[in-house]
C-alpha cells in the first residue's frame, strides 16, 4: 500500500493515508515523498473528504476508518484494482508471482530493464538497494510488479494478481501458505490458474521444471509458450555458496554471472529474471551482466551492523522453506562460523500454527535457534524447540530474547533475526548492547 501511494503521487495526486505500527523503510519513503500519514484508524469524514480511498486487504468490516469511509458514502477501490485502471492498462507488465522469492525476483529484473535503458516503471515489496525506492511509474510501456497471491480486500476475494494482467509472468514456486484465507494447496493453485488465463496468447510464462504443484496448475490448461528454470534455463556453479555461476539457454552457454549473492534459490530466482528479461526484448548476455551489479533488496540477509566482531542480519524469511534456503546460502558464505538464528513466527500462517512440524527442520543450517514466543501466541512453540536438530530455546517477552542472545553471542558469530515485522527493533538493540558489552 506503501508503494500504491507513491505511484498515486507521482501520478500528481494529493495523497494521505492511515495505518497502524509503520516502520522503516516504508515510513521513511513515504515521509520523503510528502505523503501524510496517520497513526490509527480514527478518520473523520467530516473534516477531510478525498475523492477515492485506497482500502488495503488488511483492513475490514468493524475498522474504524472503514466504517467511517462508508457511512459516508466515499468512493473505494481496493490496491489492485486502482493499478490496473491508473498505471497498469496498457502496459507491458512483467508479473513476479510465487511463494517465495518474488520481491528479489522482481528487483532483479527491474535492475535489469533499467542498466539495459528501458527504464521500467516498478512496484516491489521492499526496497531494492539499486533504486532506494519501493515504486515509480518508469518512462517506457514496461511494469514490473510483485504478484502476491493474498487476496484483493474485505470485498474482493480474488487473489491480487488477477488484477495485473501480465504479458511476461514468472511463477516462481508454489507451496502451502496464507493459511488465514486458503483451505489446502489446491485452493492456492486454482487462483494462479485465473492467473494463467489471463496471460495473452503471445506472451511469456517462466516456471521451475518438475514441479508438481505448477505441473498441475498449468495442466489445467494454458495458452502461453513457456519457459523452465532448471530445464530450458539452467545454472552451472561449483556449489550453492558460489558468487559465480554460468548461465544456460538450452545447452547453450549465454554468460557467466558475477555477483554478492549466494544460495541455489538466488540462481534460480536469477534465471527467471533473465528468462523475462529476455521476452521484453534484453539479450540474455546483458541480463547476466547486468546482474553483476545487482545489489539486493532490504531486509533479505542485510547486514544491520557489526559489533564486537559479531554480524547481525535482518531478513524477511517467515516461511520454513524460506528459512531454510536464508540458512543454507548463509552457511555457504561463512563456512564453520557460528550462525544464531533468532525468529518471531509473525504472519498469519505462522501464528496459526500451520507450519509447526516442518519449521523445526528449517533451522539445520543453524547452530543455535532462538525463538520469540508470547503466551498469546496460540500454538505450542514449546514442540517445535525440543524437536529442532539443533540447540534452541523459547523466550516469551523480547527483553528476554536479547538477554538470551546476548548471553550465547561470542565474536565472529552471524546472528540472522529472520520476520516480516519489526520486531521491536531487536536488530539495533543487538548491535547497541553487543556494542556496549
Amino acid at each position: 500500500m506503501g508503494g500504491i501511494a507513491l505511484l498515486a503521487r507521482a501520478l500528481g495526486h494529493e495523497v494521505s493515508g492511515s495505518d497502524a505500527n509503520v516502520y522503516p523503510p516504508m515510513s521513511t519513503q513515504l515521509a520523503e515523498a510528502g505523503i501524510a500519514l496517520h497513526e490509527g484508524y480514527d478518520y473523520d469524514p467530516s473534516s477531510y473528504a478525498p475523492d477515492l480511498v485506497v482500502i488495503g486487504n488488511a483492513l475490514g468490516r468493524g475498522n474504524p476508518a472503514v466504517e467511517a469511509a462508508l457511512n459516508a458514502g466515499l468512493a473505494y477501490t481496493s490496491g489492485p484494482q486502482w493499478l490496473q485502471e491508473y498505471v497498469l492498462q496498457g502496459r507491458w507488465v512483467l508479473a513476479v508471482s510465487g511463494t517465495h522469492g518474488k520481491t528479489t525476483t522482481s528487483a532483479m529484473l527491474a535492475h535489469i530493464l533499467e542498466d539495459a535503458k528501458l527504464a521500467p516503471g516498478f512496484l516491489v515489496g521492499g526496497v531494492p538497494k539499486n533504486f532506494g525506492q519501493s515504486a515509480r511509474l518508469g518512462g517506457t510501456p514496461f511494469f514490473v510488479i510483485e504478484a502476491d497471491e493474498y487476496d484483493t480486500a474485505f470485498f474482493d476475494k480474488r487473489s491480487k494478481f488477477v488484477h495485473y494482467r501480465p504479458r511476461t509472468l514468472i511463477v516462481n514456486n508454489l507451496e502451502y501458505d496464507h493459511a488465514d484465507i486458503f483451505p489446502d494447496l489446491a485452493a492456492i493453485q486454482r487462483q494462479f490458474h485465473h492467473l494463467i488465463r489471463t496471460v495473452p496468447g503471445n506472451g511469456l510464462i517462466v516456471h521451475p521444471a518438475r514441479v508438481p504443484a505448477i505441473d498441475e496448475v498449468i495442466a489445467q490448461g494454458c495458452w502461453t509458450a513457456t519457459e523452465t528454470v532448471h530445464g530450458d534455463w539452467r545454472a552451472q556453479a561449483k556449489d550453492a555458496a558460489s558468487q559465480e555461476f554460468a548461465v544456460y539457454f538450452r545447452d547453450v552457454l549465454q554468460g557467466t554471472v558475477q555477483w554478492d549473492l549466494t544460495g541455489l534459490h538466488n540462481q534460480a530466482n536469477a534465471l527467471a529474471a533473465i528468462a523475462a528479461a529476455r521476452h521484453a526484448g534484453v539479450p540474455a548476455k546483458l541480463a547476466i551482466e547486468a546482474l553483476g551489479r545487482f545489489e539486493n533488496v532490504r531486509r533479505r540477509l542485510e547486514v544491520r551492523g557489526v559489533a564486537n566482531n559479531i554480524t547481525v542480519y535482518d531478513d524477511f524469511a517467515h516461511h520454513p522453506t524460506a528459512i531454510a534456503l536464508t540458512l543454507a546460502g548463509l552457511r555457504g558464505k561463512v563456512g564453520a562460523a557460528r550462525i544464531l538464528a533468532v525468529m518471531e513466527p509473525r504472519s498469519n500462517t505462522m501464528r496459526l500454527g500451520v507450519h509447526q512440524q516442518a519449521l523445526p527442520g528449517s533451522f539445520a543450517d543453524a547452530d543455535q535457534v532462538f525463538m520469540y514466543g508470547p503466551d498469546d501466541l496460540g500454538w505450542d512453540l514449546d514442540d517445535v524447540v525440543t524437536r529442532c536438530p539443533v540447540a534452541a530455546q523459547r523466550s516469551r517477552t523480547v527483553e528476554a530474547l536479547l538477554d538470551a542472545i546476548l548471553a550465547e553471542a561470542t565474536p565472529g558469530d552471524h546472528i540472522v533475526v529472520m520476520s516480516n515485522g519489526a520486531f521491536a527493533g531487536i536488530h539495533q538493540r543487538l548491535l547497541d548492547r553487543l556494542s556496549a558489552a
